[in-house]
């Protein structure tokens, strides 16, 4: 039973001993194989940093308005009597637009001015008459009251009249009609939308920490989403006087031209306020910049014993702006940056340079 026992004991230790010195050669030859496997060369693509110009900017965003723009409404009520403008067109300063029926006023007015030479008359000969002493002082100033007071008449019943049509206050575009001939109209009912918009006009607001960096007449470009390839250009046209206090912004406005008219009132808007530009700045693609604990990195190329090698470098990113972002520290002149393929790469990696600047942004960006 004895002899049983110690033939499995030298058994299970012949067992063991086989499968420990067979793990043990196994990972003698794997580090062998790999101390005298070369070293790997990562494939990345690299871009000089050559010194540029950079001109800051100040981000807003906000929405169009127009120059002047009114919505046409009625003073006094009554039917309409005349359309005299189509939907979308063109009217000038002062041009007939609507009128409301005023027979009744014409015909009153007719009237007054009918009695008008009479009075007129009358008053002009009391005036001798009284030169002469033939009537009293009385009689001329009845007279007199009584062609003054039709004069007022007059005037009233043609500023009635005129109250009763609505003219365009400026020149600009017409929107489209709301109400239709014979449609009985009250006070304020709209009629459509008036606008000038040969010169839009955006509002925004910056922080009050900006406020020094801005003057009146600076250059703004200008972005909305209906023309995403089209730059507007414009001016900062006024300044708020005062800080809201509550949230530290101030107010802003820019004057837009827009002889071809296509930008509409109530469209959202980007500006970009340009500030003046620093020369001799490194400005690197944001492919280049990688994210860690330590913060916003990049991988420089070196050359050790002849080889090209990748060096992590930490910089300060001061400004982005699309596709590239401005660099104020980490990275000097001429020297050259990583822009792809830096995923695999660690301090010191050493590196193949393919041909090329790097990955190529879309042409539009995806819809999430």
């Amino acid at each position: 039973m004895k002899k049983w026992i110690v033939v499995m004991l030298l058994i299970a230790f012949a067992l063991f001993g086989s499968v420990i010195g067979f793990n043990l050669f196994k990972e003698k030859m794997i580090a062998q194989f790999l101390a005298n496997r070369p070293e790997p060369a990562f494939p990345v693509t690299v871009l000089e940093a050559k010194p540029q110009e950079w001109v800051p900017t100040i981000e807003a965003i906000g929405f169009i308005e127009p120059n002047q723009g009114v919505t046409l409404s009625t003073e006094l009520s009554g039917s309409v009597d005349r359309i005299s403008f189509q939907s979308g067109a063109m009217v000038q300063a002062d041009q007939l637009l609507l009128s409301l029926d005023s027979s009744v006023e014409k015909a009153n007015l007719a009237a007054s001015q009918a009695k008008l030479n009479a009075a007129r008359a009358k008053f002009e000969r009391y005036q001798n008459l009284v030169a002469k002493n033939s009537i009293s002082r009385d009689q001329l100033d009845d007279a007199e009251a009584s062609y003054k007071s039709l004069l007022a008449d007059i005037e009233s019943l043609k500023a009635t009249i005129a109250r009763r049509e609505v003219r365009a206050p400026f020149a600009g575009v017409v929107g489209l009609r709301n109400v239709f001939l014979g449609q009985y109209l009250e006070p304020g009912t709209s009629i459509a939308r008036l606008e000038d918009i040969s010169v839009m006009r955006l509002r925004f607001t910056v922080p009050q920490t900006d406020i020094a960096k801005l003057t009146l007449g600076q250059p703004i470009h200008i972005g909305v989403d209906a023309y995403p390839d089209t730059q507007f250009n414009g001016h900062i046209s006024a300044i708020e006087p005062a800080v809201n206090y509550q949230s530290g912004l101030i107010q802003v406005q820019a004057d837009i031209p827009n002889n071809d008219g296509r930008l509409r009132s109530g469209m959202f808007a980007r500006a970009s306020i340009l500030l003046p530009g620093q020369p001799n700045q490194v400005v690197l693609p944001q492919t280049a910049i990688a994210f860690n604990l330590y913060g916003e990195n990049v991988y420089v190329i070196h050359e050790k014993d002849g080889e090209p090698r990748a060096e992590q470098r930490v910089v300060k990113v001061a400004e982005r702006r699309g596709d590239n972002a401005l660099i104020v520290s980490g990275v000097k002149p001429g020297e050259r940056v990583v822009t792809s393929g830096q995923v695999r790469l660690s301090n010191g990696s050493k590196v193949k340079i393919e041909p090329g600047e790097g990955l190529t942004p879309p042409a539009q960006t995806p819809m999430l």
